[in-house]
C-alpha cells in the first residue's frame, strides 16, 4: 500500500508575551502592536494541531504512534513554553518577537528532526479562535 494518510494530534499550551521591537520607541510599538505592545504583557491559550503525514506501518497500521507523538509534544513544546512568559522566561523568545508566525517556526523547527524524514510534518497554531498560522504553507 503506498496511500499517504495524514493524522493529526491536538495539544494545547498556555504562555504569556508581548510584541515589541526594543530598537523601537513604545509609541511605535504601540502603533504597529496596538494593545500586544503594553508593558505589563498579555496571554493565550494556544492550540496547535501537529499533523504527520506518511505510509502507514504495513505490521502496525499506523503512521505514526499518536502517544509518541503527543509524548513529543509535552517534552519539545509543554515542557518550554506551557505557563511561560515566552518573553521572559524562555531562550528561543529572549531576542526574537513572540508573534504567532515566529512561535510556529520555532516550534516546527523543534519538531522537525524527531520525526523520521520520510514523513511530512504540518502545524497549524491557533492564537485564538479567530487567529491561527500554519506551516509550512503548501
Amino acid at each position: 500500500m503506498n496511500n499517504k494518510v495524514a493524522v493529526i494530534r491536538k495539544e494545547h499550551f498556555n504562555a504569556a508575551h508581548r510584541l515589541f521591537n526594543s530598537n523601537w520607541d513604545d509609541a511605535t510599538n504601540e502603533k504597529v502592536f496596538g494593545k500586544c505592545s503594553w508593558p505589563n504583557y498579555h496571554g493565550h491559550n494556544y492550540e496547535l494541531e501537529v499533523k504527520v503525514t506518511g505510509i502507514p506501518n504495513p505490521t502496525t497500521g499506523c503512521v505514526i504512534n499518536l502517544k509518541v507523538l503527543s509524548e513529543l509534544v509535552k517534552k519539545e513544546i509543554h515542557s518550554r513554553f506551557d505557563h511561560k512568559n515566552l518573553n521572559l522566561d524562555t531562550d528561543e523568545f529572549k531576542d526574537l518577537i513572540p508573534t504567532a508566525e515566529n512561535i510556529i517556526l520555532v516550534i516546527y523547527n523543534l519538531l522537525r528532526p524527531h520525526i523520521q524524514e520520510n514523513m511530512d510534518l504540518h502545524l497549524r497554531l491557533y492564537e485564538t479562535s479567530k487567529n491561527f498560522v500554519e506551516y509550512p504553507v503548501v
